[in-house]
């Protein structure tokens, strides 16, 4: 009896002591999870502080920083990375917006017709979700023209059309009040300016190409203004819109021939702006240039060969949107537009087709896979130029 009673406790013994051991570890398990986790958000963070002036430098900390976050992120996040549908009259609802940052697939918003009000809010309501995600936070973007914004951002200060601005002191003027409104609301993306001749009866009013000699110069002065801001600025509608008569909102339109715009870039370029606007419109009698009936967008002789290669553009390309007439008939036009060398599409008919479709794209093309890391490379290096990563945010 006492041998029973002996093995029994030896028995209770051992086993507490198992039982400890294994829920030792499982908290150990569980802390080393939470520790991954707490890891991962906080490599996020920028290193140092960086500016907007870094992102074309080379800067060996910002390389470093590019590299540590991207090694972070898995499949989903990076292709999230190069898509930017729009929110607000025209674009989507605020309840598939949500959807697809709780699901991870964007990393981006174009805010697109609504109020300073409205824009500000949502700003800081999906910020606060990409925080509690552990997600990248986002680049916000508007048609901040000189010629839109008072209609796409209602509250706006108003400003003249750009055709209405008479001399270069008044472009910078201008842009410094688009650009103050846009830092109130959040937004640090402005599509403008375009850079198009002025006959085109879609792009024209909203050029400084009324006289044509004043469309790099202004233009220049507009960039320069609006980086001072902490905003990229963007030139469009690459290789050029003004001189065709169409609209590319309801159909693919031609260049036949010459490429006559594409003089506009190389100044605003060499002078650092940041981002570049690709057009959907087809190249046709140009040995050189020549789409073969696609638009600029999905064309990698336009977007790498002339824009990236040729004229060393570094910054970010992004498509023109993709559900406008011009491109949207095209199968998985988001995924040709990543392959020809865009970095951002923007305003996908269906955001998460679209990065369903790039992801599958990615998984199977080595090729494609390693454009799609560049590009989001590239976009993570603006997040972080951009201060948007600080350990004060």
């Amino acid at each position: 009896m006492n041998n029973f009673l002996l093995s029994a406790v030896c028995f209770a013994l051992i086993f507490q002591g198992c039982a400890q051991s294994e829920n030792q570890e499982t908290k150990k398990e569980a802390k080393a999870e939470t520790t991954d986790t707490i890891v991962k958000v906080d490599q996020q963070k920028a290193s140092v502080e960086f500016k907007i002036t870094d992102f074309l430098s080379d800067n060996e900390q910002l390389d470093q920083d590019v590299e540590r976050i991207f090694s972070t992120l898995d499949d989903t996040a990076i292709v999230a990375q190069l898509i930017m549908p729009a929110i607000g009259r025209l674009g989507q609802t605020e309840a598939t917006i949500k959807s697809l940052i709780n699901k991870r697939q964007i990393g981006g918003i174009l805010m697109l017709n609504g109020t300073k009000e409205q824009f500000t809010n949502w700003i800081n309501e999906f910020e606060g979700m990409n925080d509690s995600l552990g997600a990248l936070p986002f680049l916000y973007s508007a048609d901040a023209e000189p010629s839109l914004v008072n209609r796409k951002i209602t509250g706006s200060t108003p400003v003249k059309k750009a055709n209405e601005l008479t001399s270069i002191d008044e472009v910078r003027e201008v842009a410094d009040i688009i650009s103050k409104d846009l830092n109130e609301i959040g937004i640090n993306y402005n599509f403008s300016p375009v850079v198009d001749m002025s006959p085109n009866k879609t792009v024209g009013f909203r050029s400084f190409g009324s006289v044509p000699a004043n469309i790099i110069p202004w233009s220049d002065a507009f960039i320069q203004q609006t980086q001072q801001h902490n905003i990229i600025a963007t030139a469009k509608h690459f290789p050029g819109h003004g001189l065709v008569s169409g609209d590319t909102h309801k159909a693919l339109q031609m260049i036949d021939g010459e490429l006559k715009e594409i003089g506009n870039y190389p100044t605003l370029i060499k002078n650092g702006v940041l981002s570049v606007m690709v057009a959907h419109i087809a190249v046709k009698n140009n040995p050189k240039y020549d789409t073969k009936g696609m638009p600029a967008t999905t064309s990698e002789t336009i977007v790498t060969k002339l824009l990236r290669e040729e004229y060393g553009f570094k910054g970010l390309i992004v498509t023109d949107a993709m559900n406008m007439g011009g491109v949207v008939s095209i199968p998985q036009c988001e995924v040709k537009a990543v392959k020809a060398g865009c970095d951002i599409v923007l305003m996908p008919v269906d955001a998460g087709r679209a990065h369903k479709q790039i992801l599958a794209k990615y998984h199977a093309d080595p090729e494609f896979r390693m454009k799609v890391d560049e590009a989001a490379k590239r976009v993570i290096r603006m997040k972080l130029s951009l201060g948007l990563m600080n350990e004060t945010k």
